[in-house]
């Protein structure tokens, strides 16, 4: 299956023409997709995998968040529990009968084989799951990982970088006022994801995104998410809620200790030289959750 970079960006923005590049909300989602795309060449790469699957990865985070676009201008939110699946749709329109996918690749020079097409179409209507299916094969999954823990890494930007109020569809004195849940919180230190309906107000989703940190397999990953900052910015939210502050001091020390456990899991990894992605335990746990 060849990938040609210039022919994906050109069949992206073809796509994304159909809707207003000047909606703030259409914006966020283009940029998010260029920066997924490469943050998922970029944990390829450190996997030391082969070009072809390099290009594979990239192109896993150009096609993953294809069915925002409808769901913005069908119900005019990101909110799947309000609107629609965003992955499963994207899959679809990929994958299913409108066939979008051979915009992106030639069909007709290298047609990709049955399997690669199914690994594309999970790890594109997976990627923002809870949980990935437990009987997927080695390679599917670590692909669906690899566009997982880019889409994760990017989150953490969107959340720093766009108005909360413009992400969570609510205002400035909801977002400061309102409290983390106590189930939101159970989760955040059992430090796993956060179930979308255990989120009830304004501020459980930005706890909720803080948690996916949790959630991160690979070394890099980890990594990335710390060098960029963004999740510094994020657990410094500010609360005009005294409880709420008081939570987020908890919060942000529980993540502080969670690195300093995760960066001396990875050092021990890599000084071993087990392996490039998380200790199995570690894993396993998350999977079971």
């Amino acid at each position: 299956m060849r990938i040609e970079e210039t022919r994906v960006k050109e069949a992206f923005a073809s796509y994304v023409r159909n809707y207003n590049p000047e909606d703030e909300k259409v914006n966020l989602k283009i940029v998010h997709t260029y920066k997924v795309a490469e943050l998922c060449r970029k944990i390829a790469e450190s996997l030391s995998l082969a070009p072809e699957d390099v290009e594979l990865a990239w192109l896993l985070g150009m096609l993953h968040d294809v069915g925002r676009f409808e769901q913005l201008r069908r119900y005019n939110t990101f909110n799947d529990a309000d609107s629609i699946d965003h992955a499963f749709f994207g899959a679809e329109l990929l994958f299913g009968k409108e066939q979008l996918i051979r915009s992106y690749l030639d069909f007709e020079k290298d047609a990709p084989k049955e399997e690669e097409l199914a690994l594309m179409r999970m790890a594109v209507a997976s990627h923002s799951a809870y949980r990935l299916p437990k009987d997927l094969d080695e390679r599917t999954r670590m692909f669906c990982q690899i566009l997982r823990d880019a889409d994760k890494i990017d989150i953490l930007r969107v959340n720093v970088e766009v108005p909360l109020e413009a992400i969570y569809n609510t205002t400035t004195e909801e977002l400061r006022q309102s409290e983390v849940t106590p189930e939101v919180l159970e989760a955040f230190e059992e430090e796993h994801a956060v179930l979308r309906s255990l989120k009830k107000t304004p501020v459980d989703n930005v706890v909720g995104h803080m948690a996916l940190v949790f959630e991160l397999v690979y070394p890099i990953s980890a990594q990335l998410a710390e060098e960029q900052h963004y999740l510094d910015q994020l657990m410094n939210f500010v609360s005009d809620n005294e409880t709420t502050q008081r939570q987020f001091v908890l919060l942000r020390a529980h993540m502080q200790e969670y690195l300093k456990r995760r960066r001396a899991e990875i050092s021990a990894v890599e000084v071993s030289g087990e392996g490039k992605g998380r200790t199995g335990d570690a894993a396993d746990r998350r999977e079971r959750t």
